[in-house]
């Protein structure tokens, strides 16, 4: 899954790079497992912009993931390695035991003909790609696909390259170290998958030029300064100014390192270590 830098063949093409999509083994989805995607283009209801920046990009259809893993004790086999263009991660497709089949996360390493499973009660192999209740797992071991409530579906851990490690395992709940430095604590009963999420190298991708962001349907960012008043907290003023105070949004809530998190959030308990 590394990056291939093109040739300057052009001034945007100077600092470009893609994926190699050498995991890749099939071009076109399972269609069943699909289904249409509609755009906004950031408009609500009314038709006005309630989501800035968002607009145009390629058409797309919608795979369904399987996060929630609860074919239980059914063994499973990796058909297929394929691109998504609604997340960062490539996904897996799954054949099962019945005949059923499903679309998961691809774990960094997982390959065509491998076998997985789910299990709740069951001891199975700690091996990449298997899921179990978070309970099950020795401490250390690397998880993603995390769920926040038991059989809610994974909330946790699922972009590429991310994992959170198992620190330890006390009084029916289990402590996590997640991708943002923060540790937490979540009931043993939630379901995670061993390993990490794979096409890491996906944080490597430049995209070289404007035109590219429009491909993934990202319009122009248009800084607070260059607006009037009426627009910004930002905006106006004589000639070029900064601003004129600390950095703001649109709407007043300072940009840099101010913490949104509500003070009295029923979760705050569960969190041991607040993230950096």
């Amino acid at each position: 899954m590394p990056t291939r830098k093109l040739k300057p063949d052009t001034p945007s093409r100077r600092f470009m790079s893609v994926s190699t999509f050498e995991e890749i083994t099939k071009s076109k989805p399972e269609r069943k497992l699909t289904t249409a995607l509609r755009k906004t283009g950031g408009r609500n209801n009314h038709g006005r912009i309630t989501s800035r920046r968002r607009g145009g990009g390629h058409k797309r259809r919608y795979r369904i993931i399987d996060f929630k893993r609860n074919k239980f004790d059914f063994s499973g086999i990796i058909e297929s390695i394929e691109y998504d263009p609604n997340r960062s991660p490539r996904i897996a497709l799954v054949n099962y035991d019945d005949g059923e089949k499903r679309y998961i996360i691809a774990p960094d390493g997982i390959k065509v003909g491998d076998k997985i499973i789910s299990s709740m009660e069951n001891q199975i192999p700690f091996k990449t790609g298997n899921a179990m209740p978070l309970g099950k797992i020795p401490d250390g071991l690397l998880v993603h696909n995390i769920e926040f409530k038991p059989g809610k579906g994974a909330q946790m851990a699922r972009s590429a390259g991310s994992y959170a490690r198992i620190m330890a395992s006390e009084g029916g709940m289990v402590t996590l170290k997640l991708p943002s430095g923060e540790l937490r604590m979540i009931s043993e009963n939630c379901l995670a998958t061993i390993g990490t999420v794979g096409n890491k190298s996906h944080e490597n991708i430049s995209i070289g030029k404007a035109g590219r962001a429009r491909w993934m349907g990202r319009r122009p960012k248009v800084r607070g300064v260059a607006m009037n008043p009426v627009d910004h907290p930002h905006g106006g003023g004589e000639g070029k100014t900064s601003g004129g105070r600390h950095p703001v949004s649109p709407w007043g809530t300072p940009a840099k390192g101010y913490r949104t998190r509500k003070k009295n959030k029923a979760s705050n308990r569960y969190i041991i270590k607040r993230r950096k």
